[in-house]
């Protein structure tokens, strides 16, 4: 369902107010408790969330609760994953290096303690897996998407296992995460969908242009890394994010 003018108008005026907002957190944010900032960023994308009027539903969370580090492997649809995901269970994220070029958004992420990597050059995939090997050996909890590329949410997704070693290194588990857009019908919502050469701004316009819709977040069995290799414990979590893709289909 498109937005009237009028309402448009006014949720664009709150979302540009709330991303200064943003800015000016980011200006102190490296300065508060780890556990603070993941408080502000839970509260920040929650009213962003609000904001764009998405209700969001969270199923079957399982692990959230810990007190050592923890590897998210998620599928990916829009730039909106990431704060779909801070809304219910913050974390330092991974991300293309592109995403720091973003304007607005590429400052706050980068202030927020995101992860950067250049996939186009091994040496620096390595790099960033000792990077989130440490953040998970110091008890953080660290979210990636190892599909490598966003989709329109309609496909099955294939995990890479790259950063999977990460958590063998650093002896965690891993948490599958399905991420689902529905409209006001129950159907897919590919115009949430952040693919092809689509850019940052066309895809915040495409989003206010939807008066609501609903965001599913399920959160799968962990899994157990002592004695599996990455791509074992990589395929695993792509066989249960797509499992749990088909047992939530309408």
């Amino acid at each position: 369902m498109e937005t009237h003018s009028l309402t448009l108008a006014i949720r664009t005026f709150r979302v540009m107010l709330h991303i200064a907002y943003g800015l000016a957190l980011g200006c102190v944010f490296p300065a508060f408790s780890g556990a603070r900032q993941l408080n502000i960023m839970q509260r920040w994308s929650q009213s962003l969330l609000s904001m764009l009027n998405v209700q969001m539903r969270v199923l079957a969370q399982h692990g959230l609760q810990h007190h050592e580090g923890q590897l998210i492997l998620a599928n990916h649809i829009s730039w909106l994953d990431v704060f779909v995901i801070n809304a219910s269970t913050p974390a330092r994220f991974v991300a293309k290096s592109d995403v720091a070029a973003w304007p607005l958004i590429g400052w706050m992420v980068r202030r927020s303690g995101t992860l950067f990597i250049r996939r186009e050059y091994r040496r620096d995939t390595s790099r960033a897996n000792q990077m989130v090997t440490n953040c998970l050996r110091g008890g953080e909890r660290v979210a990636v998407f190892p599909q490598g590329t966003s989709t329109n949410g309609t496909e099955p997704v294939h995990f890479h296992s790259a950063m999977v070693q990460t958590a063998i290194d650093a002896q965690c588990n891993v948490q599958p995460l399905r991420i689902r857009y529905l409209d006001d019908a129950g159907r897919i919502l590919t115009k949430v969908a952040f693919t092809g050469d689509m850019t940052f701004a066309a895809s915040l316009w495409q989003i206010l242009c939807v008066s609501r819709f609903t965001v599913i977040v399920t959160y799968l069995p962990t899994l157990a890394c002592i004695g599996a290799t990455r791509r074992e414990v990589a395929k695993q979590a792509e066989v249960a994010v797509n499992a749990a893709d088909a047992s939530q289909a309408v």
